[in-house]
């Protein structure tokens, strides 16, 4: 068929399976006698699992991905596909935790504070388990405050500045993205509510939960694609 029939088949325009062709998502289109290109039901199982994928892992990912599993062995391609549904676990395991976090956090901001418990940038960090350029970045986006030592440019983290931190690594760690997390620490420390922390990790999860049905609808179009490469050797998918 022609790249306008393919197109219009797919839901794509002419121009998007022409650049989707380039970046090696889909085979290489043999050209007719006139010069056009001629694809072929392999090429229309091809955009079928592209679409599919990019439901699951987003487009830009899919792309760079397609092309790989078309020129991989099929034991390459199973690992692959078995990688991309323990990504969307261990992202699962990572919100899940930074909820947990998030919740020790607004616990335990109330308890008293011993000034002489005050960290050092260096102490925050190793506690924190990130690197002190993270702490930096953060102070420097606004979303933790730490005080200055007298006579010098050190950083102190008292007891709040120490809550901040704790907060933004956990919703880090959840995957959640600086501006929210502006947002929700404004919010703290105004009112003291958490809702919105909590609910933007929630929101993670849907969306995780989402791409791993997505996911699971992407294998038969996978399959599809694995069979129409190497018809004669039925590949199966760990």
């Amino acid at each position: 068929m022609t790249t306008a029939a393919l197109g219009r088949l797919v839901g794509y325009s002419s121009q998007q399976v022409r650049d989707l062709e380039r970046l090696g998502v889909i085979p290489t289109a043999v050209r007719g006698a006139n010069g056009y290109r001629l694809y072929e039901q392999r090429h229309i199982i091809a955009l079928g699992t592209y679409r599919a994928l990019a439901a699951a892992i987003g487009p830009v990912p899919a792309r760079q991905l397609l092309p790989t599993l078309l020129a991989s062995t099929l034991d390459e391609a199973a690992e692959m596909i078995d990688e991309l549904h323990a990504a969307i676990a261990r992202d699962r395991a990572r919100v899940r935790e930074a909820r947990r976090g998030v919740d020790t956090v607004l616990t335990e901001a109330a308890d008293a504070f011993d000034e002489h418990d005050a960290m050092t940038i260096g102490e925050l960090a190793q506690a924190l388990d990130v690197r002190p350029s993270a702490l930096r970045h953060w102070e420097h986006e606004g979303l933790v405050s730490p005080d200055r030592i007298t006579g010098s440019q050190a950083r102190r983290y008292d007891a709040r500045a120490i809550t901040e931190a704790r907060m933004v690594a956990a919703l880090r760690s959840g995957g959640s993205p600086i501006p929210p997390i502006a947002r929700i620490l404004s919010q703290l420390r105004e009112t003291g509510l958490t809702m919105e922390a909590r609910a933007l990790l929630d929101e993670r999860l849907a969306d995780l939960s989402r791409r791993s049905i997505a996911l699971l609808e992407a294998a038969s179009h996978l399959h599809a694609l694995l069979v129409a490469r190497e018809p004669s050797r039925p590949p199966v998918i760990r």
